[in-house]
């Protein structure tokens, strides 16, 4: 049965690629401060680094902020990814950045608005309120998830650090949590590359899981420490999400093909000297 891992595998080599494209349409970064303007900015970017673009992932905030208007916008451009993967023949996978995180029917309608209003491939989710909170979200193999596990932000630490009775730290045991629950290849997580060490730990905790990984530019990550600490043997298993290194670029496509090719340099090297 197809997964989404299968797919987004799939997408990987269609494009040599494992770059992700944020789409987070800033305020600052707009022609106007609007729902139309979010939009453009989007389809701007998705046209100028569809050919580069392992996956791409929109920011639900940045659309949200724009009541109503911001997400028909949100649904226009996923739409239009959707078109782009028609017209190249080659699926490319849309991961919603929305951190969601409840129980019984209130995560029932997340998966609904998400999966089915929206029509995205996967999103992401907190798994701090047990299993039962994503299970509507992992149903269907097709349909994934990418949940929170050591994130990048500085305060990640707070909670995500802190030391259990059996001397694993709390992401470690979300990592393994997630890799008994991966029964339909459909559960990655969020580890951040701004921290090389959990990288490396959850790496060695859940060692075929797929990693969305941010934090490379903007946010201090480097790459090929990121790449060396959390890619798996095969040189898959890791997308490199990147959002303002791309969409503040003088030419937006050429910052993508760069990146895309830096990585595969970077990947290449790897394994040739693994």
């Amino acid at each position: 049965m197809e997964s989404f891992f299968s797919f987004l595998e799939k997408r990987v080599d269609d494009c040599s690629s494992l770059l992700c494209i944020g789409l987070d349409p800033h305020v600052n970064d707009l022609s106007a401060p609007t729902a139309d303007a979010a939009r453009d900015f989007c389809l701007n970017l998705v046209k100028q680094t569809s050919r580069y673009a392992a996956a791409f992932k929109p920011n639900a905030a940045f659309f949200e902020v724009f009541g109503a208007e911001g997400w028909t916008a949100l649904k226009d451009v996923i739409d239009a990814i959707q078109a782009e993967s028609n017209r190249m023949g080659s699926m490319i996978p849309v991961i919603l950045d929305a951190k969601r995180g409840d129980i019984a029917s209130t995560a029932e309608a997340y998966a609904k608005s998400a999966f089915e209003n929206l029509d995205v491939d996967c999103i992401t989710l907190s798994p701090y309120l047990g299993k039962d909170s994503i299970e509507p979200f992992i149903r269907k193999s097709e349909k994934g998830v990418f949940l929170l596990c050591k994130t990048s932000n500085p305060g990640s630490g707070d909670l995500q650090d802190l030391v259990l009775s059996d001397g694993d730290l709390l992401y470690e045991h979300v990592a393994k949590l997630a890799q008994i629950w991966n029964a339909k290849n459909n559960i990655g997580l969020v580890v951040g590359a701004t921290h090389i060490d959990a990288l490396k730990r959850v790496r060695a905790a859940a060692p075929n899981l797929w990693f969305l990984a941010p934090g490379v530019g903007a946010q201090g990550g480097e790459l090929e420490s990121a790449l060396k600490a959390g890619l798996r043997k095969d040189g898959k298993g890791m997308l490199i999400p990147v959002s303002r290194g791309v969409a503040r670029a003088e030419k937006p496509g050429l910052a993508a093909a760069e990146l895309r090719d830096e990585i595969l340099a970077i990947r290449s090297s790897l394994i040739a000297n693994a």
